[in-house]
This record gives C-alpha cells, sequence and structure tokens, in this order.
C-alpha cells in the first residue's frame, strides 16, 4: 500500500471514529479488561497502534474486527479516554463499506446462525451491513 493510503486510510478512521490514536500511550489496560481477550487476533490497544503505525493491510485482512463485543469496557479501563472500541468499530465499518452496499442478504443470514448468537447480533448485522 501506497503512503498516500495509507495517510488516506486513517484520516478516514480519525473521522469515521473520532477518535485521536496519538493519545494512546500503550498501556494495555484496555486490553487487559476485554471479555473476548483471547478470541481476538489482535487486541485493542494493538489495534490503536496498528492505525497510528499505518500497518493497514494486517489489520483490514483481521477477523479480530468482529471479535470485538462493543461492549465497551475497553474505553472505561482506559486512562486517557481513547476508545478503542470506537476505531475498532471504524476498522470495521471501513472494511464492509470496501464490500459495497447490500452486501447482508436476508437469505444468507440462516447459514450464519448458531444456536448461541443473540437476536441482537442480528439486527445489528442488518443495521450495519445493509446500506
Amino acid at each position: 500500500m501506497l503512503q498516500s493510503e495509507i495517510e488516506d486510510f486513517k484520516a478516514t478512521i480519525a473521522e469515521i471514529s473520532g477518535v485521536n490514536t496519538k493519545k494512546c500511550m500503550v498501556c494495555g489496560k484496555c486490553s487487559g479488561t476485554c471479555p473476548n481477550y483471547d478470541e481476538m487476533e489482535y487486541h485493542p490497544h494493538q489495534f490503536i497502534q496498528m492505525v497510528e503505525n499505518g500497518e493497514v493491510e494486517k489489520l483490514l485482512a483481521s477477523k479480530s474486527i468482529y471479535k470485538c463485543l462493543s461492549c465497551f469496557a475497553c474505553l472505561e479501563r482506559c486512562p486517557r479516554q481513547v476508545e478503542p472500541v470506537k476505531v475498532i468499530e471504524a476498522v470495521r465499518q471501513f472494511v464492509e463499506g470496501q464490500r459495497g452496499p447490500h452486501h447482508l442478504d436476508p437469505v444468507q443470514v440462516p447459514e450464519f446462525l448458531d444456536e448461541d448468537m443473540p437476536q441482537q447480533a442480528i439486527v445489528s448485522a442488518f443495521r450495519k451491513y445493509k446500506r
């Protein structure tokens, strides 16, 4: 990826999330409180640093953007109020935006369901991924 593309990505993530990634001091408190820590390839503090350092391609290909529960536990622990959850959500929106509009068809939903999935996840998927 070109440096100009990386800078555009960083600007887009900052615009979507409203988060200044430079505020992160990499203390890891956000990751330490994450209830889904064990399921994530990259943890909340790593997301912040990857955006800040321009490690875009690894981040965009990561399944961790879908493992975030958006519970805001990371925000509660952050001493600088960096809001990693908003950055993760912004990256997720960016990735899904690249896929184009209307890429979640109601007919596809049953193949993604399992017995542990809460109904809120289904509603949220339609709200976020059907534009």
